[in-house]
């Protein structure tokens, strides 16, 4: 394919191609493969769908391959629980591409899942902030043990922690993780385009001396378009969420449980295909509501901070384009 793809060590090239089918890596796949490979901490650019995710693994399972990483060596960092279960078959084949393997945790995972993945780690932890930091404060988890062997950590979405709260508290969870493996671990970002790389890139590096490195997305790629709008009450903000972007999936943040059942079923009798998702409802109720919005096409899912993205009084996000209101 290239001169950087034939960097990544011989399985996992052979994997890419057979394995998986692919003819051709994309540009920031291919971009990305030398700064990651070389340890450099970096913010990789691209639009939604534009192929972020194997540009941070193919060259960290490359080195994984090559140097006989140890698990858990890498940890992917979602800011909502619906990302990782949407992430999670991705990574587990990816990994598997060299005989590695990756593991969920969330606290929808069960206790004995959690207990054999804490006897035998996975190679990948995907999990959220808080989760993270209830595993290195649990006295279940033997937490020195488990990330001894930690190399890098991967932060998806990163735009949803830069200069908010949850931000600050994942920086400090990062510098524990370093703490406890004793080495400069490597870092990586994700996100769409964005007007102020640089503030990430210095967001996501924190105390690391290792080498950064913005991978801005290859050719014209247009801003996101952010509209903000005031709702003042629910039957309008349902009137709104029901016009934007018909056709396609709107997700949308509330600040209570009530309002939450309420705006879901203001969204119904506006014939919206709309789903509910807060902590009350069983873990079953909310993964078919999870699995509804990610298997259809014109749909709505409204939730609180269930989904760990914290509590917005309303955002409606709609799929490439944004909408605030």
């Amino acid at each position: 394919m290239s001169d950087d793809f034939d960097r990544l060590s011989p399985a996992l090239q052979c994997q890419i191609v057979n394995g998986l089918g692919f003819k051709e890596l994309r540009p920031v796949q291919l971009n990305a493969i030398g700064p990651i490979l070389d340890g450099e901490n970096c913010v990789v650019l691209a639009p939604t769908a534009g192929g972020k995710t194997e540009a941070a693994f193919f060259p960290l399972l490359s080195q994984m391959d090559q140097h006989d990483w140890r698990p858990v060596s890498v940890i992917y960092v979602a800011p909502i629980v619906a990302l990782l279960n949407n992430q999670e078959h991705r990574l587990q084949q990816y990994a598997g591409l060299i005989g590695r393997r990756a593991f969920k945790w969330h606290g929808d995972v069960g206790a004995s899942a959690r207990k054999r993945f804490v006897a035998d780690p996975s190679d990948i932890l995907l999990t959220t902030p808080e989760s993270l930091e209830v595993m290195l404060m649990s006295s279940r988890v033997p937490a020195k043990r488990l990330f001894q062997g930690l190399q890098a950590i991967v932060i998806d979405e990163i735009h949803a922690f830069v200069g908010d709260d949850r931000g600050g508290h994942l920086s400090s969870v990062l510098e524990r993780l370093s703490r406890y493996c004793g080495r400069d671990v490597q870092r990586i970002g994700l996100s769409a385009t964005v007007g102020n790389p640089e503030d990430f890139l210095r967001w996501v590096k924190g105390s690391s001396a290792r080498a950064g490195r913005v991978l801005y997305p290859v050719g014209a790629s247009k801003q996101p378009e952010i509209k903000l709008d005031y709702v003042g009450h629910l039957e309008n903000a349902a009137a709104v969420i029901a016009a934007l972007h018909p056709g396609e999936k709107r997700l949308v943040f509330v600040d209570s449980r009530r309002r939450v059942e309420s705006l879901g079923k203001l969204l119904l009798e506006r014939g919206v295909d709309a789903h509910v998702t807060h902590s009350s409802l069983s873990k079953e109720q909310r993964e078919i509501a999870q699995r509804a919005f990610e298997d259809g096409k014109n749909c709505v899912i409204v939730a609180t901070s269930a989904l760990e993205l914290g509590e917005v009084l309303l955002a409606v996000e709609a799929l490439p384009a944004v909408s605030k209101a």
